[in-house]
């Protein structure tokens, strides 16, 4: 199914950042030399045309992106929130890659104040490739390094805006052992009647994940509620099993 029209969010201010500066003129450089339109043209088909692609092989931009970064100190909290919003101003989706990935890299930097932050990227722009890597690596290690941020995730799982849902539902996907079970079965229960693909997918993916820590629990959650989760949920839960 195709997900509704995103509503718009005003985005954040952008802070004056050096850093940023630096960072964007090379990007903006390097990345568009080793741009292919054949292969672009074949990403945006992938992606469903969310957003024009450059047509960069994954490992080239990994590779121009440690180029870009060498010789850059630290960000400060203030310089991710520069460097991710004008990477996001851009139209070609490996800038938003780039800022995803600076991002996952500098996570520890930021303070509870830039979950509004990843929220707009997360409703800005929204596709899986983005939002799943914001929502494990960004979100996820926020509200594990501040327990208040738990209560924005009771907040997202009923958010309208079914990629915000999504990211309550996939914020927990790396914590292991340090998962809040009792929560993770509640936010799939809380959704388990939405019509759209996606969430019906990220429930299943949460719980063929955690399953990897307590597969007992898993086990007897979708036995217990399997009259109440979709068929593509609990396939997805039980996969491994």
């Amino acid at each position: 199914m195709t997900p509704p029209e995103p509503r718009r969010r005003k985005p954040p201010k952008e802070p004056v950042s050096v850093l940023a500066d630096t960072l964007l003129a090379r990007l903006t450089t390097v990345y568009p030399g080793a741009a292919d339109a054949h292969r672009a043209q074949g990403s945006a088909a992938y992606m469903k045309g969310v957003a024009p692609f450059l047509g960069i092989r994954t490992s080239d931009r990994r590779a121009l992106s440690r180029s870009v970064l060498d010789g850059t100190p630290q960000p400060e909290e203030a310089d991710c929130t520069a460097v991710a919003l004008r990477c996001w101003q851009l139209p070609e989706r490996e800038y938003h890659y780039f800022a995803v990935d600076y991002l996952r890299r500098y996570v520890g930097r930021c303070t509870p104040g830039f979950l509004p932050v990843v929220r707009y990227l997360i409703t800005t722009v929204p596709w899986w490739d983005t939002v799943d890597a914001l929502a494990a690596h960004v979100v996820g290690p926020l509200v594990a390094a501040d327990e208040e941020l738990v209560a924005a995730m009771d907040e997202w799982i009923g958010d309208e805006h079914l990629w915000t849902a999504r990211t309550a539902l996939l914020h927990q996907l790396r914590y292991k052992e340090a998962t809040d079970a009792e929560r993770l079965f509640r936010y799939c229960l809380r959704q388990s009647g939405h019509p759209d693909f996606f969430i019906r997918k990220a429930i299943g993916w949460s719980l063929r994940e955690y399953a990897k820590t307590a597969p007992d629990a898993v086990r007897c959650f979708v036995g217990d509620a399997r009259d109440r989760l979709s068929p593509l949920s609990v396939r997805e839960a039980l996969k491994n099993f």
